[in-house]
C-alpha cells in the first residue's frame, strides 16, 4: 500500500498505474467499480464489507471519506493498494478536506474503471435527493441503508419520494432470508394441496419501527394482496427487526416461521411436523455482495417500497437521473440555473443535509485541517510515504 499525502487526483491515477506495472497486473479486469461513501468513524466497517464483497465480485474499490469540509485549505490524502488489505483487486481510500469534500466526483470520475458499471454505496446518511450528488448520478446502482437512520420509516419514505430504478436499500436485502423461507413454506403447502393458495392476512412480530420488517410486510401485500400488521414481539428481534411471521391461509390453515436464535428458523404448518431451515444473521459484506450480483432494477423492492410508503408509480419512473448542481456553500443552496432549491432538498454547507464533520474523537488531532498548514517535512523521508 502507498500513502500519498496532500496529493491530487492525477497523482493517484499515476500511482495506480505504477502499482499495476510493478505488481504484475494482479487483476486483468474488473466487473464493476464500487464507490463507497463513509464517515471516518465507520470507514473501517465499510472497508471490511467492501473487501468481502470484492472477493465475490472483482471490482475496483473507491472509498470516499469527507473528513472535514470546513477546513480552510482543500486537501486530498489517499491510500492506494492492489491485492492488499482491501481485497484482491485495486482499492483507493481518499480522505478529503475543505471544499474538495463537497466535490468528490472531481477525484472519483478519473478513477472509474473503463467500460465497467458503477455502484455507489452510502455507509453514512445519503443525500435526501440523489440528483444533487454526482456520485449517485454516475452510478448504475445506488445502495443506501435505511436501518442506519434514527427514524427508519421516515428514511424509507425519503427513498420512495426520490426513487429511480436502480436504487436499492440494505434494509430490503436483510429480508432476503425471510422471503426465501416464507416462499419455501408456501410451496410446501401448495405441493400438499395441489391447488392455489390464498394468503388472507397475518402478522409480523418484531420491531414496528424496523425498515426491514415493514418492507417484508409490503412485499407480502404486493405479492398476495393481504396486508400484514407489524407488531412488537415479546423477544428482542435480531438485526433484521423480524422475530416471526404468521400467515393466515384459506381453508382455515396457518403457516408460522419463527427465528430460533441459533441461526435457523422453525417452520410450522398443518399436517406436517415442524421443520428447521437455515436463517443466519448475515454480515454487512454478505449483504453488499448480494446487491452486487445484479445491476438491473430491483422490481420487487420497488413494489414493496411503494406499498410500504404509499408513494405510487415507482416502477414507472425514468431510470436515468439528471444531475442537479447545487452550491453547498450557499444558504439553502442554488441550482445551476439560478433558482432556489426547494426547502428540505439540501442543507447549509452540504448536499447531504448537515455538513459532515470530523468525528469528536479526532478533533484537535489534525493540524492541517484546523490551520491549513503542513507539518515540517522530514528531510529523510521520501516524497510519498510508502
Amino acid at each position: 500500500m502507498t500513502t500519498l499525502w496532500d496529493t491530487s487526483g492525477s497523482a493517484v491515477v499515476k500511482e495506480l498505474a505504477a502499482q499495476r506495472r510493478t505488481g504484475g497486473a494482479v487483476l486483468s479486469g474488473v466487473a464493476l467499480t464500487l464507490v463507497v461513501v463513509a464517515d471516518e468513524a465507520r470507514v473501517g466497517e465499510a472497508e471490511e464489507a467492501a473487501s468481502s464483497a470484492s472477493e465475490q465480485h472483482p471490482c475496483r474499490i473507491l472509498v470516499v471519506v469527507r473528513r472535514q469540509i470546513d477546513a480552510p485549505v482543500p486537501r486530498l490524502d489517499a491510500e492506494v493498494s492492489i491485492g492488499g488489505r482491501l481485497g484482491p483487486g485495486e482499492a483507493v481510500v481518499m480522505r478529503m478536506y475543505g471544499r474538495l469534500a463537497l466535490h468528490a466526483e472531481s477525484v472519483v470520475l478519473p478513477l472509474l474503471a473503463a467500460d465497467a458499471p458503477v455502484v455507489t454505496w452510502w455507509h453514512t446518511d445519503p443525500p435526501s435527493r440523489l440528483t444533487t450528488d454526482a456520485l449517485a448520478v454516475v452510478a448504475d446502482r445506488r445502495i443506501t441503508d435505511s436501518r442506519a437512520a434514527a427514524d427508519q420509516l421516515a428514511a424509507l419514505r425519503t427513498r420512495a419520494l426520490d426513487y429511480a430504478p436502480g436504487d436499492t436499500d440494505l434494509a430490503w436485502t436483510r429480508a432476503t432470508g425471510w422471503r426465501a423461507t416464507l416462499t419455501s413454506a408456501l410451496d410446501s403447502v401448495h405441493g400438499r394441496r395441489g391447488d392455489v393458495i390464498r394468503v388472507l392476512g397475518g402478522r409480523i412480530e418484531g420491531d414496528p419501527g424496523s425498515a426491514t420488517a415493514q418492507l417484508l410486510a409490503g412485499w407480502i401485500e404486493s405479492r398476495a394482496g393481504a396486508r400484514l400488521e407489524v407488531v412488537q414481539s415479546a423477544r428482542h428481534p435480531g438485526p433484521s427487526g423480524v422475530d416471526s411471521v404468521l400467515l393466515q391461509l384459506d381453508q382455515d390453515e396457518e403457516v408460522r416461521v419463527h427465528a430460533d436464535r441459533r441461526g435457523g428458523a422453525v417452520i410450522s404448518q398443518p399436517y406436517r411436523p415442524d421443520a428447521t431451515m437455515a436463517l443466519p444473521e448475515r454480515t454487512l459484506g454478505d449483504l453488499l455482495g448480494e446487491e452486487l450480483r445484479r445491476l438491473d432494477p430491483d422490481e420487487p423492492y420497488a413494489e414493496a417500497l411503494e406499498v410500504t410508503t404509499g408513494v405510487p408509480g415507482l416502477a414507472g419512473r425514468a431510470s436515468l437521473r439528471s444531475h442537479v448542481w447545487v452550491d453547498p456553500a450557499e444558504q439553502g443552496g442554488r441550482r445551476s440555473g439560478g433558482g432556489d432549491v426547494p426547502a428540505g432538498d439540501v442543507g447549509v454547507g452540504s448536499p447531504h443535509g448537515e455538513a459532515p464533520t470530523v468525528p469528536a474523537d479526532s478533533e484537535g488531532a489534525d493540524e492541517v485541517a484546523e490551520h491549513g498548514e503542513h507539518d515540517s517535512p522530514d528531510p529523510t523521508a521520501p516524497e510519498a510515504v510508502r
